[in-house]
């Protein structure tokens, strides 16, 4: 029962704070929304904050699993990178909880949403670079600097993913595999 109570609160919370953002969710509204007084919250959750760290670790961990369910052994680095980071991106693209924290952190500069934006880019950097890490040791791209290499192919990705697209009509997901090739593993020079 307590834990359904929890559970309760934490899908209540994640859906305010996908609805009005961290900034303008209160706990009076989480407990209205989850059908339990304010007491019962503060059972489970010291205050906003920690419900909150508790909602974006479960996010985390679930975009995690979406990115180690698009890798294949079989498949060379860039195939997995590739579709990893696709998997990922389409992912908060279409989670509603990060497309309003994305909102909130560029408009208003919530400081908690901009410390948990940057908590969400880490794990995905850091995912990235053990998978480049991984593929030097195997020989399959040169010795690199992994935490530099991960950042540049995330940017990238967001680059061609979202910024593109302010201005431009969107790319397929082929044209973003054969971008991506051409300028991370292949390069300009002749």
């Amino acid at each position: 029962m307590a834990m359904d109570r929890r559970q309760q609160i934490i899908d209540a919370a994640t859906n305010s704070f996908s609805l009005y953002g961290y900034k303008a969710t209160t706990i009076d509204q989480v407990a209205k929304l989850a059908n339990v007084g304010k007491g019962t919250i503060y059972t489970f959750f010291k205050n906003k904050e920690q419900l909150f760290d508790e909602i974006i670790n479960s996010l985390i961990k679930e975009m995690k699993v979406v990115a180690n369910e698009a890798v294949n052994p079989a498949d060379s680095f860039y195939e997995n990178v590739h579709r990893a980071l696709y998997r990922l991106l389409e992912f908060r693209k279409r989670h509603q909880l990060t497309i309003k924290l994305s909102q909130e952190a560029r408009d208003i500069g919530t400081p908690a949403v901009l410390e948990v934006m940057d908590k969400l880019e880490s794990a995905i950097l850091s995912s990235i670079k053990e998978r480049v890490i991984q593929a030097v040791e195997k020989g399959e791209i040169k010795e690199c600097d992994p935490e530099i290499t991960a950042f540049i192919m995330m940017k990238l990705y967001i680059a061609l993913i979202f910024d593109w697209e302010k201005k431009n009509e969107p790319l397929e997901k082929e044209k973003i595999s054969e971008l991506f090739e051409f300028y991370i593993f292949r390069g300009l020079s002749q």
